[in-house]
């Protein structure tokens, strides 16, 4: 038969959105700079030509 599971508490749902949310930002980051760093010219690892 069917049991329903525990409450998850507050706290705990706000650290793993924390978490989470943490993640997005520092792809955020890297996308941003990566973009800058292309824009300008100083990228490595991808050649454009403007």
């Amino acid at each position: 038969m069917a049991v329903p599971k525990k409450r998850t508490s507050i706290s705990k749902k706000k650290i793993r959105k924390n978490f989470w949310k943490r993640k997005g930002y520092w792809v955020a980051v890297k996308a941003i700079s990566l973009a800058k760093s292309i824009y300008i010219g100083n990228s490595k690892s991808f050649f454009c030509e403007t």
